[in-house]
């Protein structure tokens, strides 16, 4: 009975997708963010929602988060199984430079911080993912794993 439960539950429920994107901006800095509810620096980015494009859905989640919008296109820099959420969740992730930066956000219920590092300044406290993006970006090979 239990994996006709399983079974039964996937289709149901699907896979779930989520959008990352690394912003560089003109003088070489990766732009992080810091949510309310859980601990550390992220790379901005989040669900995509019914009817939206992945690509469409990292630029939303650029802007909202951080109020940053892609100059350009986004290079699509991989897909990522999270075996973390559910073990059906996969994560775009995007990467664009030549930025259009709008004034600081204030801090909202979800995003407490959103910072420019450079690449030698870049806080201890990231979430593993997001160092793993960025030691990429950086030359170090590349994983299948968010």
């Amino acid at each position: 009975m239990l994996p006709l439960f399983h079974f039964l539950r996937r289709l149901r429920h699907g896979m779930t997708l989520g959008v990352r994107v690394l912003a560089v901006d003109d003088a070489q800095r990766v732009l992080l963010v810091r949510h309310s509810y859980v601990a550390g620096w992220h790379l901005p980015g989040g669900g995509v929602d019914v009817g939206e494009s992945a690509e469409a859905a990292a630029r939303r989640e650029l802007k909202e988060e951080a109020n940053v919008e892609a100059d350009g296109p986004l290079a699509l820099a991989g897909v990522f199984f999270n075996p973390r959420v559910g073990g059906r969740d996969h994560v775009v992730l995007y990467r664009t430079s030549g930025l259009i930066i709008g004034p600081r956000p204030e801090r909202n219920m979800e995003i407490v911080a959103a910072e420019f590092f450079a690449p030698d300044a870049l806080p201890q406290d990231m979430s593993p993912a997001t160092g793993r993006r960025v030691a990429e970006w950086r030359g170090a090979p590349a994983g299948d794993r968010w």
